[in-house]
């Protein structure tokens, strides 16, 4: 009988966190302490080592995702165990997670097994106050914006053209669409709003892309709120909020270390989901793991047709960053099910499904090869998973000029990944990374968004609602034009269509809203069904999340 992953997490013995900081040379002046297992890092220790020659950027990505599961962020943390074990000086770089996938369906996101970062129940609840900072100044632009329409809207506000929205880091459905100013006059004008969850909200992005407190405050300024009678765009700095949202986000800005379960230094910082927003970790976060360590290792959310394709194009794209290699994720179990198999039957040999679901796999080869990065595909193996299928998929990788090895990591932490720590220090050091985005600035929205469709989801085109065509062209005379593009699409399938798995062909994908981020510096289309703000399932795993009469959180995972 296996262990949960919390049994695991509690059973760890963490060092205090200045130890593991001294692995990267940091010294406990230049540390912020939340507690002994916690700390910020501070303004100091980026002043220290920003002219530092960088190490060498490892993303890693999967497959779309199944309920047979991948193992992203194990493989992520167990491959960074891995490169210490090795004695080499390296750092994990993840994302935070949400309360959202925490008590709804997905669960945390620490890791598994024994390749988790600790405190594993700290890390998946309130950490260091990151996203209750993010909500707080969010919702303090909602009540300005409000209160100045309500104070005689000097700025003319059209009410019906306000495109600013509330947030909170759960999943409430009933949220989505809102109306707000009932009651007397003296309780604001009544007017339609809404609600994201703060993983998706502009905030997040800006915090998660922006270089240092001065450019946090100059893309808190740009942020479109609402457009005014003459349909020009009013701003958080038209409505003088930047100072104060800036004194929220003071501290959250900073990147927050932690460690894995072998005692491995890992840097956690932002947490934009990657369906809906960009899926990656903060730049400042990146850069500053680039300066203290040889070996970067950082994911991007759900499958490389998502946290892949936006940590090219978009956050790659604004932060100078080069990427060394990418280690692409997936497992038997999920190809199968890509190959029809039944996800009770998932434990049992069967080629044929194999052969049938291996073609998402090389969907994903295929796009990783068009950024000019070398790919190291791994399977992140299961006690089930037979010689046979394990042989085809390796055969059928090398055959397509990927190196491949096997990760072990879920059941024997650093120790099961270091076969493929040295495929990935191997192919860094033989094949030249030629990163280059997809697309280039110079061309406009629409073509921007078909290059994506085309070209990384397999699509024969891109189809726009008219309410997407009309505020494309508005957000082009507007002057964002040249900005990168953030698809908002389901992490299930390659399409916009979360039952078309494999790769589907003959399809396209609907855009069927499109806006402006303008601080965040991108713009966001909205394909399918997706929402920004999600809703709990029958049997939340709230429901199992309980405290016992020690104290301790039981039922997280």
């Amino acid at each position: 009988m296996y262990k949960t992953d919390i049994e695991i997490a509690k059973e760890a013995v963490m060092k205090p966190i200045g130890e593991v900081a001294a692995k990267l040379g940091i010294t406990s002046d230049e540390l912020e302490l939340y507690g002994k297992y916690k700390a910020k890092l501070s303004d100091e220790l980026w002043d220290r080592i920003k002219n530092n020659e960088d190490g060498k950027l490892i993303l890693v990505t999967a497959i779309n995702p199944t309920p047979a599961g991948e193992g992203k962020t194990t493989v992520t943390v167990g491959l960074g165990e891995a490169f210490n074990r090795l004695g080499k000086k390296a750092v994990i770089a993840l994302r935070e997670p949400s309360l959202g996938p925490c008590f709804g369906i997905k669960g945390g996101a620490a890791g598994g097994g024994y390749a988790q970062v600790v405190p594993m129940e700290d890390l998946n609840l309130h950490f260091t106050g990151d996203f209750h900072a993010i909500t707080s100044a969010n919702n303090l632009l909602s009540a300005l914006l409000d209160n100045h329409i309500k104070q005689g809207n000097t700025l003319g506000i059209d009410t019906n053209q306000i495109v600013w929205k509330r947030c909170l880091d759960m999943n409430d459905r009933i949220l989505r669409n809102v109306v707000v100013g009932l009651g007397a006059a003296a309780d604001g004008v009544v007017r339609e709003d809404h609600f994201v969850i703060t993983v998706a909200s502009e905030i997040m992005a800006v915090l998660c892309l922006a270089d240092d407190m001065k450019d946090l405050k100059e893309r808190l300024a740009r942020i479109v709120v609402a457009y005014n009678f003459e349909g020009k765009p009013v701003t958080a700095g038209d409505l003088n909020a930047v100072g104060s949202m800036a004194a929220l986000l003071k501290d959250a800005i900073k990147p927050n270390l932690i460690q894995t379960l072998e005692n491995s230094p890992a840097i956690v910082h932002g947490g934009p989901f990657a369906n809906i927003a960009h899926g990656c970790n903060s730049v400042r976060a990146t850069k500053t793991a680039l300066k203290l360590a040889d070996y970067v290792i950082t994911e991007a959310g759900f499958g490389a047709d998502l946290g892949a394709e936006k940590f090219f194009d978009i956050k790659c794209r604004m932060a100078g960053l080069k990427p060394a290699a990418v280690v692409l994720v997936a497992t038997i179990r999920a190809l199968k099910y890509n190959g029809g198999a039944d996800k009770k039957e998932l434990g049992n040999e069967n080629m044929e499904a194999l052969k049938k679901g291996i073609v998402n796999l090389e969907k994903h080869i295929e796009n990783l090869k068009q950024y000019g990065v070398p790919v190291v595909v791994t399977l992140n193996k299961f006690v089930s998973d037979t010689e046979a299928e394990l042989g085809f998929v390796k055969s059928f990788c090398e055959e397509r000029g990927c190196d491949f090895e096997l990760a072990e990591v879920w059941e024997k932490g650093g120790l099961g990944g270091e076969e493929l720590a040295k495929k990935v220090i191997n192919t860094i050091e033989t094949k030249e990374s030629n990163y280059a985005p997809i697309y280039s600035d110079e061309l406009s929205i629409k073509e921007k968004i078909e290059a994506i469709c085309t070209r990384i989801y397999g699509a024969d085109g891109a189809d726009f609602s008219p309410a997407a065509d009309k505020a494309i062209k508005k957000i082009e005379e507007l002057g964002f034009g040249s900005f990168p593009v953030c698809m908002a699409k389901t992490q299930y399938s390659l399409s916009d269509n979360a039952s078309l798995l494999g790769r589907p062909k003959g399809f396209r994908v609907t855009v069927r809203e499109a806006y402006v981020s303008a601080g965040a510096g991108f713009v966001v289309a909205l394909t399918g069904s997706i929402m920004t703000m999600p809703g709990l399932p029958k049997t939340p795993a709230a429901f199992s999340i309980d405290v016992d009469d020690n104290g301790d959180i039981v039922g997280l995972f």
